[in-house]
């Protein structure tokens, strides 16, 4: 069996997070949702549907995979790429689809949740995965059965409702925890020996892994996972469920609860309930909270941000899909920020801010809830980040993490400024 995690129309409502990558590409806690599909199916090879804007850096990204085209004489099990694979009856239900010899089609209300086809290239038209999204009606003519349980990813805030789930979930599959030797014994790490551990089986340490004096790791109320070369600084106070990613630096006297980053972040102040998709710093003093940030991101000594109202009603936030503010459902909503977005020093972010793209914020008070990709400025005045300039600051940021700025990079920047000048022209005015 293949597994096909495809984009379906209601991708845009991801956005920002959605602007330089696959909607499968988010990372829910220590995996990507892809990760986390691949996992939970097994298959014997993927194949992946994206849009035309990030198809080339999906390409690059998932190197082993095939890119919307189809395997000839494959059996495809197609995933909606917002689809969360927990342990639920939906995931039950959808595993038991390749013992099936007919093709069905699997729905939420009005949305395709998967589709079994065997044979799919033989039965589908060739242009099924051509560079669109894939919906009910693609499937329209097959049987279906309606899950109703089913999570799907709608909005960036929608990632702090499966956030600790999902890290609980991922350290199901590592050691038992009974098998783990003490912290300062673990094999392949560095623990000092005044590191406090508590609940420390659940505490699980990846290779090259140093923990320095005077740290405290408390797991009582869920997993802690360090990644490859990970560092835990001195005075850090780490309280789980949490994942580092590989390379990933929690600096002196953070205090860390219920985060999640990629590879080679730079965590401090206090951080909680937080994503990092990977390579962005938090390096500073200053609180993050709720909050969901993508890759090349840097915060600013001192950047806070807020996460709750005065009132504490539910927060708004803007959709740039739908051009106006939305309900979160939420009470707690923090900052949600596109990759290579930066902050200077002091910036205060308001509950339930929004930033695209490639933007450098900076200046005193409260810059828009809104902020349109490739914007520069803050509370006095936003205008155009040239691309020029902005791809030139992306090349020198990813270089010193050893990482290439690369043709297909700079194209789908290209492609997203041009797509979001009247965007800006409407928020800049």
């Amino acid at each position: 069996m293949h597994l096909c995690l495809f984009e379906d129309p209601h991708v845009a409502g991801l956005r920002p997070l959605v602007e330089t990558r696959a909607a499968y590409d988010l990372r829910l806690g220590g995996r990507t949702v892809w990760e986390t599909t691949r996992d939970a199916f097994g298959p014997s090879g993927l194949v992946l549907h994206a849009r035309p804007l990030v198809a080339e850096v999906t390409r690059q990204a998932h190197p082993s995979a095939t890119v919307n085209t189809l395997p000839d004489g494959a059996d495809v099990l197609f995933v909606n790429g917002r689809y969360v694979a927990a342990d639920d009856e939906s995931l039950h239900r959808l595993r038991e689809a390749p013992d099936r010899a007919e093709a069905r089609a699997f729905v939420k209300g009005d949305i395709l949740v998967a589709a079994w086809v065997p044979d799919a290239a033989a039965r589908l038209p060739d242009e099924i995965l051509a560079p669109s999204a894939l919906a009910s009606d693609t499937f329209g003519d097959l049987p279906a059965t309606t899950l109703d349980d089913a999570t799907l990813l709608r909005r960036p805030w929608d990632l702090l409702d499966t956030l600790r789930p999902a890290l609980a979930h991922d350290a199901d599959a590592l050691p038992d925890p009974q098998a783990q030797p003490p912290l300062s014994k673990r094999p392949r790490a560095t623990v000092h020996e005044s590191v406090i551990g508590v609940h420390d089986a659940q505490i699980h340490l990846g290779a090259g892994v140093t923990i320095k004096p005077g740290a405290i790791l408390n797991a009582e109320d869920g997993p802690i996972v360090l990644g490859p070369d990970a560092t835990v600084h001195e005075q850090a106070v780490v309280r789980g469920p949490c994942y580092f990613g590989p390379k990933t630096q929690v600096k002196i006297g953070a205090n860390v609860a219920g985060a999640a980053t990629g590879t080679w972040c730079k965590i401090a102040g206090e951080v909680h309930d937080t994503i990092l998709q990977g390579f962005s710093n938090k390096s500073h003093p200053g609180f993050l909270g709720h909050s969901v940030l993508g890759r090349w991101c840097n915060l600013g000594a001192d950047t806070n941000n807020s996460n709750l109202k005065n009132d504490y009603g539910t927060v708004s936030a803007y959709a740039p899909d739908a051009e106006r503010f939305v309900d979160t459902g939420r009470q707690f909503a923090g900052l949600f920020m596109g990759d290579h977005s930066k902050c200077g020093i002091n910036t205060m972010l308001n509950t339930g801010t929004v930033v695209g793209t490639n933007c450098n914020l900076f200046g005193g008070d409260f810059p828009p809830r809104y902020v349109p990709p490739f914007s520069w400025g803050g509370a006095s005045g936003l205008t155009t980040y040239r691309l020029d300039k902005a791809c030139e600051v992306a090349e020198r940021v990813m270089g010193r993490r050893d990482t290439p700025f690369t043709d297909a990079d700079r194209s789908l920047l290209t492609a997203l400024f041009e797509r979001t000048r009247a965007e800006r022209a409407d928020h800049h005015g």
